[in-house]
């Protein structure tokens, strides 16, 4: 058996330069496992790093989301087979630190404390997922076994933007019978207004300015879906609930003006849950904040990772609870995937995720 000691990978150099390259493949050591990818997509995220917006070391390889199959085990990690597929969060915590046994694994320290952000090291830190072989660090704690019936497009998504969706409902607090508004219909906010709805809230508001956003966001559970650019946001969420507001508002774009219409659309007592991710200076309105006297609560969100999640998360697409297929609306190889970057990034032919296979 010949070894192979290179692979492709979409490596990033500078803003606006990155390309499929051969780069060394890697060999797992003790806690870690070597995939051999089968499927990944490309994150909004990503394109912050590619636009320079979000800062990264040259020569990273680019991606956070994947599905594959176990090629090789380090040593330690026990109850996974060589060709066993899995799933592996977007974000991946050791399981072992404060911050991991304390319940935030996303703020993980890497074996002792917290470290904000920590549990983001895919395409951020570390090597990531958009090549043909990807190392995953503490395995033990993030290897998500895939049942045979579920297929690889119907976990890629589970990765980051179902569970960071989802975890938008869980943060803000949806309790049954709640009335949501979701500022953004893009793939984050479709999945928040999806677990939302899972979660029980009565009335669901999807907000976007997008035509085939607002679409997906009735078929993903909205139960209204407002067009920012025609309607008064704050007054049809007035009217939708006799002037009370909204129970829980969750913003999923990352801009001022969302976050503010979420904040002017919550009832007092309300709960503001923030998925977005910012730039600049963020400002919070006196007279949507009551004056820091509206008994208001903000709180934000990084995708929750780690195998018992992705477990979970797998569980509901299994059992019909929960699909998230109709997102993934174009298809490239990786050879393909500056192509990819383009039509995303672009918003092009109704785009909402992309699905990379090396």
């Amino acid at each position: 058996m010949i070894a192979i000691d290179t692979m492709r990978a979409n490596v990033f150099h500078a803003p606006d330069e990155f390309a499929v390259e051969e780069v060394a493949r890697p060999r797992p050591g003790p806690g870690e496992a070597l995939l051999r990818i089968t499927l990944t997509t490309i994150c909004g995220t990503d394109v912050h790093i590619v636009k320079g917006e979000y800062p990264v070391r040259a020569g990273l390889v680019l991606g956070h989301e994947p599905v594959g199959v176990i090629e090789e085990l380090g040593p330690g990690v026990t109850g996974y087979e060589v060709g066993e597929r899995v799933l592996v969060g977007a974000i991946t915590p050791c399981g072992q630190c404060e911050a991991c046994l304390s319940g935030h694994r996303s703020q993980c320290g890497h074996g002792s404390g917290f470290e904000a952000i920590g549990g983001w090291r895919f395409g951020n830190t570390i090597n990531g997922a958009q090549a043909e072989y990807l190392l995953v660090p503490a395995a033990q704690a993030n290897l998500a076994k895939i049942p045979d019936e579920v297929t690889d497009e119907q976990v890629v998504l589970l990765a980051d933007i179902a569970s960071t969706g989802f975890g938008g409902a869980e943060s803000g607090g949806v309790r049954i019978g709640d009335t949501v508004v979701v500022f953004a219909q893009g793939p984050i906010g479709l999945c928040a207004t999806a677990g939302a709805k899972l979660m029980g809230a009565a009335q669901v508001i999807g907000v976007d300015a997008d035509p085939v956003r607002l679409a997906m966001s009735t078929r993903m559970g909205a139960d209204v879906a407002l067009d920012a650019t025609r309607a008064d946001v704050f007054e049809e969420v007035m009217r939708l609930t006799h002037g009370r507001g909204a129970d829980v508002a969750i913003e999923a774009l990352g801009t001022q003006q969302t976050f503010e219409g979420a904040l002017r659309c919550l009832r007092p007592g309300g709960t503001l849950s923030s998925l977005g991710v910012y730039f600049g200076k963020l400002e919070v309105p006196y007279a949507a904040f009551a004056a820091g006297l509206g008994d208001h609560r903000i709180v934000t969100t990084l995708c929750p990772g780690g195998k018992e999640r992705m477990g979970r998360l797998i569980s509901m697409v299994q059992a019909g609870r929960f699909d998230p297929t109709p997102l993934l609306t174009h298809r490239f190889p990786l050879s393909e995937i500056g192509e990819a970057y383009r039509v995303f990034s672009h918003r092009l032919d109704g785009v909402l995720k992309v699905a990379i296979r090396p």
